[in-house]
C-alpha cells in the first residue's frame, strides 16, 4: 500500500512518526504552513518557519523514505495579528521555491475582514505562480464559512479544479464538490472526522476529488489516520484500487498541478547517515 498524506504537519511531529509513517506506507506528504499555536510576534518568526519547510523538513523526511513538500501561506488565524501583516509581502519569493507545491493554509478562522484581505490577496499570488490552493475551513459555523470560501476562490478568478477546502463534514462536502473544487478531510481522534464517517462520505460520494488526510498537528491526533483510514475502507468493501485512488492517485493528481512534485523512487531510509549529519551537528554552514 501506498500512501500519500495531502496536509500534515510534521514540524509538530517526531522522528518516531517519520518512522512509523514510513512503515505504514507513507512515502510523500505535503506540509502546509500553518499556526504553531504561539502567537508569532515578528515576520522574523515566519521567516525562519518557512525556510525549516522548504529546508529542515525534507531533509528530516528523507531519512525516512518520505518525500516531503510544504505550502507557504500566511495562516488566516495569524492574519488578524497586525504584526504578521508584512509577511504577505514575503510569501511571493517562497511560492517560487522548488519544494512548495501549492499555497496555504489560507481561508477563514473567524471570517474578519483582516481575514477576508489575506485571503484575497494570496489568491492572486496562486494564480500568478500557477499554484493550487489548500483552503481552511473555518472550525465554527463551517457551513457558511465553507460557503463564503467558495465565494472568494469563485471571484478570484481560480479554476475550481486548482483549489482543495479541507477540514470538511458530511453538512459541507456537496457544495465543494458541486463547485468543482477538491474536498478535502482531516481524520483525528476525538475531532473533525473519522474513519467511520469518512467511509461513509465516500460510499455516498465516491472517490474524486476527494483528499484524505491526518493533518496531525500539535494537539491530541494522529499521524497514521491515512492507514487507518484505508484500513477502514477495505473492511467496508472498497477495494484496492479505490484506496490507491483516495491515498495516493488523488494527491498525486492535485498537486502535480504545481509541476514540480517530486516523488522519484521510493527512497531507503537512511537513519544511519541521518544521524550522523553535519546538520544535526550543527557545524558551521550548514
Amino acid at each position: 500500500m501506498r500512501i500519500f498524506d495531502p496536509h500534515i504537519h510534521m514540524t509538530s511531529r517526531t522522528t518516531d512518526d517519520y518512522e512509523a509513517m514510513a512503515a505504514a506506507g507513507v512515502r510523500a506528504v505535503v506540509e502546509p504552513a500553518f499556526w504553531l499555536g504561539q502567537p508569532r510576534t515578528s515576520v522574523g518568526s515566519f521567516i525562519d518557519y518557512f525556510d525549516a519547510l522548504v529546508g529542515w523538513e525534507p531533509f528530516r523526511a528523507q531519512g525516512f523514505g518520505v518525500r516531503h513538500h510544504c505550502a507557504i501561506a500566511l495562516n488566516p488565524k495569524e492574519a488578524n495579528d497586525p504584526r504578521c501583516r508584512e509577511v504577505l509581502d514575503l510569501i511571493d519569493r517562497y511560492l517560487a521555491k522548488d519544494r512548495v507545491v501549492a499555497l496555504g493554509e489560507v481561508g477563514y478562522d473567524s471570517m474578519t475582514p483582516p481575514e477576508d484581505e489575506a485571503f484575497a490577496r494570496q489568491l492572486e499570488l496562486a494564480e500568478r505562480h500557477e499554484l493550487p490552493v489548500l483552503v481552511h475551513t473555518p472550525h465554527r459555523d463551517k457551513h457558511a464559512g465553507t460557503l463564503r470560501s467558495l465565494d472568494v476562490v469563485r471571484e478570484s478568478g481560480l479554476p475550481p479544479g486548482q483549489v482543495v477546502l479541507d477540514h470538511l463534514n458530511e453538512l459541507t462536502v456537496a457544495p465543494v464538490l458541486e463547485s468543482g473544487s477538491w474536498a478535502g478531510f482531516s481524520i483525528y481522534p476525538d475531532t473533525k472526522m473519522d474513519e467511520r464517517r469518512m467511509v461513509a462520505i465516500l460510499r455516498e460520494y465516491g472517490t474524486e476529488r476527494i483528499l484524505v488526510n491526518s493533518a496531525a498537528d500539535w494537539g491530541r491526533s494522529d499521524p497514521l489516520k491515512t492507514r487507518r483510514t484505508a484500513e477502514a475502507m477495505l473492511a467496508a468493501g472498497f477495494d484496492d484500487s479505490d484506496v490507491d485512488r483516495v491515498l495516493w492517485q488523488n494527491p498525486v493528481e492535485f498537486y502535480g498541478q504545481s509541476g514540480r512534485l517530486d516523488l522519484g523512487e521510493a527512497l531507503e531510509p537512511a537513519a544511519a547517515s541521518f544521524q550522523g549529519s553535519s546538520v544535526l551537528r550543527g557545524e558551521p554552514g550548514e
